[in-house]
C-alpha cells in the first residue's frame, strides 16, 4: 500500500491545481486520470471547440468580405483536415504543458488508470492500493445519449466524437437545441454544411427567457439553419451511408448526427458505494456548502458535484477548497453568483437570474432592454444582431442578472460580473465613465433605463 497526504482522482481545471498547491506547501499528492489531462475543456470541450468556432467564424468573416468592401474572388473553401489538426495542435499545447509542469514538480504522483474505492481511505489503481486522510473527486462528466428509437442502428456523433471530424457533413442533423449543439450547429454551417437542429422542448437554450430564446433562433435561422423546436418523438433509420431523422412531422436526410442532449457525471464507475459517498438521483455526488461529501475526509469538485457544469465554476472549486483547506479562509460555494457564456456569433453572455427567475422570486424588479442596433460599435463592424438586457431589484438597487446577445457578448457581460460580486448597485455602475466607442459604454445607458414591470 502506498501512503499519500492527499490523493486526486481526476484531472480536469480543478483536482490539478489543487494538487499543485498542495505539492507546493511539501505535501505528498496522487494525481489519478484514466485518460488525458486537463479533463474536457483541453481535450473535447472549451479548448478545441472554440479553436473550431475561430475557423468557422474566419470563413463567415471571409464570405462577408463584399461587404466591407473586401474583395475575395472565387468561392471561399473549408479544409477540415487543416481545420482539425489546428484544434488538435490547440489541445496538444495545453495538454504538454501541464504535463510538463506536473512531471517537474516535487511531491506529486502523476498516475494514469481507472482508480476505483475500496474503503474511504483508499483506492485501488492498476493493482495497486493507495491511502490518503484526505480524497477529492474531479471526474468530469460526458455526453448522455437517450434512447431513442433507431438510434442503435446509426453511427452517431457527440460532442467529444465530433470535433475529430476531419470531412465536411453533407448534412448534420443536431439533437437538442442547448448550448453545445447550437455552438456546433452554427459552426458547421459554416463550414458549408447543412444543418437542421431539432430540439424536443418548446424553445432553444430552454434556461434562458424567451426573448433570448427568439433572438437566437432567428440568429440561426437568417445562417439558414433549420429548426424544429416541438419535435415530439425523434426516431432514426439508416438510409444508405446516411440516416433518415423523423421529429414529430419533420423529416431529414442527413448524413451525420450530433447527439447533443446533456451530460451525465462520471461517478457510476469509482466504487463510490465502498466510501458511502452518496449521489443524488442523477449520479451527482451531493456536496456542502464547502464541497466536502457526505464522507469525512472526500471532496468533490467540478462537474461531477452538480454545481456548475463550466470550466471556470470547476476552477473556482479548487479556490473554494484551497482557501479553505490550504489558506484557512471561509469560502463558500452559495456564495457564487452563476455566470456563463453561449458561444454562438454573436455571443451571449450571461450572469445572474433571468427575468423569469427574478419575477419568481417575488421580487419588486425593473428591466431594461437595448438592441444592440442601437451600439455604436455594433453598427461600425456591422453586426447588429441581439440586444442587451438587465435586471435589478426596485427596493435594493441590487443587480439581479443580465444577458448580452451581441457582438462581444461574452466580454462585455464581465463589467456586469464584477459589480455583482462587488456588490455595486445598478445607480453606482450607472455613474462609471466607459470607454467610447465601445460595447460596454452602453451599460451605464441600459442601467438608465431600467423600468419597473408588473409581477
Amino acid at each position: 500500500m502506498k501512503n499519500f497526504d492527499a490523493i486526486v482522482i481526476g484531472a480536469g481545471q480543478a483536482g490539478p491545481f489543487l494538487a499543485a498547491r498542495m505539492a507546493e506547501k511539501g505535501m505528498k499528492v496522487a494525481l489519478i486520470e484514466r485518460k488525458f489531462l486537463g479533463g474536457t475543456c483541453v481535450n473535447a470541450g472549451c479548448m478545441p471547440t472554440k479553436t473550431l468556432v475561430a475557423s468557422a467564424r474566419a470563413a463567415h468573416v471571409a464570405r462577408s468580405g463584399a461587404i466591407y468592401g473586401v474583395k475575395i474572388p472565387g468561392e471561399i473553401g473549408i479544409d477540415m483536415k487543416v481545420v482539425r489538426a489546428r484544434a488538435e495542435a490547440v489541445t496538444m499545447n495545453a495538454r504538454n504543458g501541464l504535463i510538463g509542469w506536473f512531471n517537474g514538480m516535487d511531491g506529486m504522483s502523476v498516475i494514469y488508470g481507472h482508480a476505483r474505492f475500496e474503503s474511504p481511505k483508499t483506492v485501488s489503481v492498476n493493482g495497486e492500493t493507495l491511502t490518503a486522510p484526505r480524497i477529492f473527486l474531479n471526474v468530469g462528466a460526458r455526453p448522455v445519449v437517450p434512447e431513442l428509437p433507431g438510434i442503435d442502428e446509426i453511427d452517431y456523433l457527440t460532442s467529444t466524437s465530433i470535433i475529430h471530424l476531419d470531412t465536411l457533413p453533407r448534412h448534420l442533423a443536431v439533437i437538442g437545441g442547448s448550448y453545445i449543439g447550437l455552438e456546433f450547429a452554427q459552426m458547421y454551417r459554416r463550414f458549408g454544411a447543412e444543418v437542421s437542429v431539432i430540439e424536443h422542448g418548446p424553445k432553444l437554450a430552454s434556461r434562458e427567457d424567451e426573448d433570448i430564446s427568439d433572438a437566437i433562433a432567428d440568429i440561426l435561422r437568417s445562417e439558414g439553419i433549420s429548426v424544429h423546436t416541438d419535435a415530439g418523438s425523434i426516431a432514426f433509420a439508416r438510409n444508405g451511408s446516411g440516416v433518415n431523422v423523423t421529429a414529430g412531422s419533420a423529416k431529414i436526410d442527413a448524413s451525420h448526427v450530433l447527439i447533443a442532449t446533456g451530460r451525465k457525471p462520471n461517478t457510476d464507475d469509482l466504487g463510490l458505494d465502498a466510501a458511502g459517498v452518496v449521489t443524488d438521483k442523477r449520479g451527482y455526488i451531493t456536496v456542502d456548502d464547502k464541497l466536502a461529501t457526505n464522507v469525512e475526509g472526500i471532496w468533490a469538485l467540478g462537474d461531477c458535484n452538480g454545481h456548475g457544469a463550466f470550466t471556470h465554476t470547476s476552477y473556482n472549486d479548487f479556490e473554494i477548497a484551497a482557501a479553505n483547506l490550504l489558506d484557512g479562509d471561509d469560502r463558500k460555494l452559495s456564495s457564487r453568483i452563476l455566470a456563463y457564456a453561449l458561444y454562438i456569433d454573436p455571443p451571449l453572455g450571461r450572469v445572474g437570474m433571468t427575468e423569469k427567475q427574478a419575477r419568481a422570486s417575488g421580487r419588486r424588479i425593473m428591466v431594461s432592454t437595448r438592441p444592440m442596433s442601437r451600439v455604436g460599435r455594433a453598427n461600425e463592424r456591422g453586426e447588429t444582431k441581439g440586444f442587451m438586457k438587465v435586471i435589478a431589484d426596485t427596493e435594493t438597487k441590487e443587480i439581479l442578472g443580465a444577458a448580452i446577445l451581441g457582438i462581444e457578448g461574452d466580454e462585455v457581460i464581465h463589467g456586469i460580473i464584477d459589480a455583482m460580486n462587488a456588490g455595486t448597485t445598478y445607480p453606482t455602475l450607472q455613474w462609471s465613465v466607459p470607454i467610447h466607442p465601445t460595447v460596454s459604454e452602453l451599460i451605464p445607458t441600459l442601467l438608465a433605463d431600467l423600468k419597473p414591470v408588473q409581477l
